[in-house]
């Protein structure tokens, strides 16, 4: 199998054509370090305006959703010390969160003075979610460029709790902890009106309700939010803005207490379920589901040709793996 020179995406993967110099397509598209800080420098005025703009506008301005994973910590801190900005974080118990992340997220939350709420969906009710995502793409193609059925399904849960928490509490801003391979500086703030919003999420909850019913009802929106306008947030994802540095980004939310979980990756420093879900989607489509976001780091500078494709390990820690299945009831 070819695969590009510059960055690591295969020819396999989807919408990738290779050319006769070994270069795929994104990378020949791709305008250069310079032409992405010119960017970000524009954006960071953006996002400043837009937190100007909306900030004491009610409890809170801004709602975090708070996996304690490496990248969303870091954002937090950022968005907190640099923003100054009064902040409700929320994490998500999908049934697989380490016990070190437990106490991760309770120490950087008291170390920066943040209120926390955790949620915990009914897991018979993520089961049967995540039984259903293992075995076939239930979701529109798309999605299988930026991350496992599985994960998808999860971060429907997460993006759609959120956005009804914020809605109901008043809170104008969105935060996310995804990273520059994750979200382009382009979408950095994200203003979508419900409409857009309701077809988004319709892509979503379709095949869920088809898994579980109005089980399902509970965590996602419903007709009154989609009557409130203008309660509805804006995203905003900060790290596509910051020069992503993963080395530094680890040493420095050390001082928050925050340690790496045994047996995560550096992918998901979350998540016992990732393994098992990275596994799930190689077996079924023979490329790694995070190989989009570690080529981008690759292709704007973030990481080194050699660090990326370390980043992408087909072989999976057997015992995390076999811990998931487990509690799937597999």
């Amino acid at each position: 199998m070819k695969i590009c020179r510059q960055c690591i995406l295969p020819e396999n993967f989807p919408h990738v054509t290779i050319d006769e110099k070994g270069i795929c397509n994104f990378c020949r598209e791709y305008k250069g370090r310079k032409a992405l800080e010119r960017l970000k420098k524009k954006y960071r005025k953006k996002i400043s305006a837009l937190i100007a703009a909306k900030r004491d506008k009610g409890e809170y301005d801004l709602l975090m959703c708070y996996s304690g994973g490496k990248d969303s910590t870091y954002a937090l801190e950022l968005l907190k010390k640099r923003y100054k900005l009064r902040i409700l974080a929320v994490s998500i118990d999908n049934g697989f969160v380490p016990p070190r992340t437990y106490i991760n997220i309770r120490n950087v939350v008291e170390k920066l003075g943040v209120d926390h709420i955790f949620f915990k969906p009914r897991f018979d009710v993520l089961r049967r979610v995540f039984r259903a995502s293992m075995g076939k793409c239930i979701y529109p193609p798309k999605t299988l460029e930026r991350a496992s059925t599985i994960c998808t399904s999860c971060m429907a849960f997460i993006k759609y709790i959120a956005i009804k928490t914020a809605i109901e509490k008043e809170i104008p801003l969105i935060a996310f902890g995804w990273s520059p391979g994750q979200a382009p500086v382009t979408s950095s703030i994200l203003e979508i009106e419900p409409g857009m919003l309701k077809s988004m999420e319709s892509a979503l909850r379709r095949p869920l309700f088809k898994v579980c019913g109005h089980e399902i009802d509970p965590y996602f929106l419903n007709e009154r939010h989609y009557r409130l306008p203008e309660k509805f947030p804006v995203f905003i994802h900060p790290l596509a803005l910051i020069d992503y540095n993963e080395k530094r980004i680890l040493s420095r939310i050390k001082h928050l207490g925050w340690r790496r979980p045994y047996g995560v990756e550096l992918n998901a420093t979350n998540c016992y379920l990732n393994p098992f879900a990275d596994e799930a989607h190689i077996n079924m489509h023979n490329f790694h589901p995070y190989l989009s976001e570690i080529a981008n780091f690759v292709r704007e500078g973030y990481m080194t040709r050699a660090e990326g494709l370390r980043h992408i390990p087909f072989k999976k820690n057997p015992k995390i793996v076999r811990l998931a299945k487990k509690k799937l009831g597999l």
